[in-house]
């Protein structure tokens, strides 16, 4: 049959008429000289998957990184065989990627937030960049079937690491981190101190 043509039978009044197409099944009943139509969808037309967040396009390709930096090295490393030690050669390793500068203590610019003048210091991941890397790549891990008790991305060598990469890059760049915590904090409280006056509104002036 040539896609595009249909083929029927059984054309007598209360009887099923089959129609077949390239793609769909199509019934047809004849009552009361009226046709009711009805469509199943074959195998092939199924349902497209909904795309990815932003949030899981990324742990995707982060894992899908970690995991091809394992299999590159000599000699290359299973998940099952990998442990804090992986994760913090591979976080260093990243630092060749970086574009965040970061001060060297010699540096006349050591400290200074805003530098008037380049400089030849070194470029480094963000550390904010990094903190979001391991809580992905700790998610990615128990999603793969991993244990949260053996989770390399979760132990505390790992959160030591980042904290020292947090202060340090604080002090070269001149940017006090537990600034921005502290904002957070304060905004939480006057969010605290309106709730029972927000509670009060009436439901109608939030989707107005």
């Amino acid at each position: 049959m040539q896609e595009g043509t249909h083929a029927m039978c059984c054309q007598k009044r209360g009887e099923v008429i089959s129609m077949m197409c390239s793609t769909k099944h199509c019934t047809f009943v004849i009552s009361n000289n009226h046709y009711i139509h009805t469509v199943a969808m074959s195998s092939t037309e199924q349902p497209q998957p909904q795309p990815l967040s932003r949030y899981e396009s990324q742990k995707r390709r982060d894992w899908n990184t970690f995991g091809q930096y394992l299999k590159n090295q000599s000699p290359p490393v299973s998940l099952s065989h990998c442990n804090y030690n992986h994760v913090l050669d591979f976080l260093r390793y990243l630092d060749q990627f970086g574009k965040t500068k970061v001060h060297l203590h010699a540096c006349i610019f050591f400290g200074h937030p805003s530098p008037p003048a380049p400089c030849a210091c070194p470029l480094r991941q963000a550390w904010g960049s990094l903190d979001a890397l391991i809580g992905r790549l700790r998610a990615a891990y128990e999603e793969h079937g991993g244990s949260p008790d053996t989770n390399p991305f979760g132990g505390g060598a790992i959160r030591l690491y980042l904290r020292e990469v947090k202060d340090c890059q604080s002090k070269a760049r001149g940017i006090p981190y537990n600034k921005k915590k502290k904002k957070k904090q304060h905004h939480q409280l006057r969010l605290k101190a309106t709730a029972p006056t927000i509670a009060k509104l009436p439901f109608k002036d939030f989707t107005s």
